[in-house]
């Protein structure tokens, strides 16, 4: 996927989504600005017009109310996120970014453990597909 730029406000209505699923948009200007009024229905509208423009929710227009829920996931937006970063910062190299992150993060004995899980998982894969093409060749 593509990374489109979202605002700080698109971005706290795509947390919103991507915890409850789906909402209709007086559900979601109650949720970020309670007590809002027109103005903030209106803002919250416009908002979802633009994350629907650049791919990251979808609208059901099946229902008098029209219901949001995320087109893509929370991981797959952080993928395409980090990528725009490491093309624009490391000249595509993710391993600076990820260094990087790791020594600012103050990462807890279970957010380590995360880490190394996931980059096991992923060393196994690398290990498995690499043995896959060796196998093909033969």
């Amino acid at each position: 996927m593509r990374f489109r730029k979202v605002t700080n406000t698109e971005l706290a209505l795509l947390n919103r989504l991507w915890e409850q699923g789906k909402a209709t948009i007086r559900q979601l200007t109650d949720a970020l600005y309670p007590g809002g009024g027109p103005a903030q229905y209106a803002t919250v509208q416009k908002l979802l017009e633009r994350l629907e423009a650049k791919g990251y929710v979808r609208r059901d227009r099946s229902h008098r109310a029209h219901i949001f829920s995320p087109k893509i996931g929370r991981e797959e937006f952080l993928s395409a996120v980090f990528q725009d970063l490491a093309q624009k910062v490391c000249g595509g190299s993710v391993t600076p970014l990820f260094a990087g992150l790791l020594a600012a993060a103050r990462l807890s004995r279970e957010e380590r453990r995360s880490v190394e899980a996931l980059l096991g998982k992923l060393f196994k894969e690398e290990r498995k597909a690499t043995a896959e093409k060796k196998r093909q060749k033969r």
